[in-house]
């Protein structure tokens, strides 16, 4: 077993490329991985990693270890875990911040009240990236971003996106008749990354889809500076319509261009595919399937 938790570290490791956030992503100190990687390489007689004062990479015996440990190692631990009755362990989901259902509160507290021993580390983040190199369980997004080799689990139906302003806005500035007309206003944007382009507004006319490329005044990474932004007048803006709902009901935010934007799949919960999955992953499909009709 001693064998099997260096083994582990080192391929954490050698995906995180350096032992601190290895460490993070284990739940251990930095000297514990550190000391861990050191015997490792002492008891095979070779360095599996070069070190600086700045910087370390893979040897060419840790790249071609850490080559032969990637898929089984994952199946030999996933199969270990599964040996345990009791869902347990830290479970690390990468969710998108636009996950209304997801990030709103009673499905994460329902899970954690059910399972008292698994302690559930959620990031937020709109990057799209590999849930398995980042060290992750599970990742919540859309489903037509989500890679084919992946297991899916729906998390909600059918979503739409929404195109919402104030009264005040639009009473002061006009509605626009059509996406194009976008141009013309003032707009509230969205990009994941600062290296990002903002996010093209997409709509469908006559069974065609488009996209409109609006020249955001105010633009951001956060849909909360979004949504205070346009109820405080300052132009319209777009996302999902679960996320406006509120204020669209409440009528402090007037959705507009509704005949443009169709619906489409919905979010989903996804993972490697496994033979056998964890206890605490089971334990959060089972919950996700549950929870989707309340």
């Amino acid at each position: 077993m001693d064998d099997l938790n260096l083994l582990r570290m080192f391929v954490t490791v050698a995906e995180a490329g350096n032992f601190r956030e290895a460490a993070d992503r284990l739940g251990v100190t930095r000297s514990a991985v550190s000391q861990g990687v050191r015997r490792l390489e002492d008891r095979h007689g070779t360095a599996l990693f070069h070190r600086t004062t700045r910087s370390m990479h893979l040897t060419e015996a840790g790249a071609a270890l850490q080559a032969a440990l990637s898929g089984p190692l994952a199946e030999i631990v996933g199969a270990l875990d599964t040996l345990g009755d009791t869902p347990r362990g830290t479970l690390r989901i990468a969710a998108t911040s636009i996950a209304e259902r997801f990030l709103s509160g009673p499905l994460i507290a329902s899970f954690v009240a059910a399972h008292p021993q698994i302690a559930l580390d959620v990031t937020v983040t709109d990057v799209e990236n590999d849930i398995v190199a980042g060290g992750f369980d599970a990742g919540v997004r859309l489903g037509e971003v989500i890679a084919q080799d992946m297991i899916a689990v729906p998390l909600t139906g059918p979503q739409r996106q929404v195109c919402v302003a104030t009264p005040g806005y639009l009473a002061t500035h006009g509605t626009p008749a059509h996406p194009r007309e976008l141009i013309g206003h003032r707009c509230i944007g969205w990009r994941p990354d600062p290296a990002v382009a903002p996010y093209r507004w997409e709509f469908e006319e006559a069974g065609r889809a488009f996209d409109v490329a609006v020249p955001p005044h105010v633009t951001t990474n956060d849909m909360q500076l979004m949504i205070r932004t346009g109820l405080a007048g300052g132009g319209i803006t777009f996302g999902m319509e679960e996320t406006f709902r509120p204020w669209i009901d409440s009528g402090a935010f007037v959705s507009i261009l509704d005949d443009f934007l169709p619906k489409f799949a919905g979010f989903y919960l996804f993972f490697p595919s496994r033979r056998n999955l964890s206890p605490k992953l089971r334990a959060m499909v089972d919950h996700v399937r549950n929870f989707r009709g309340t």
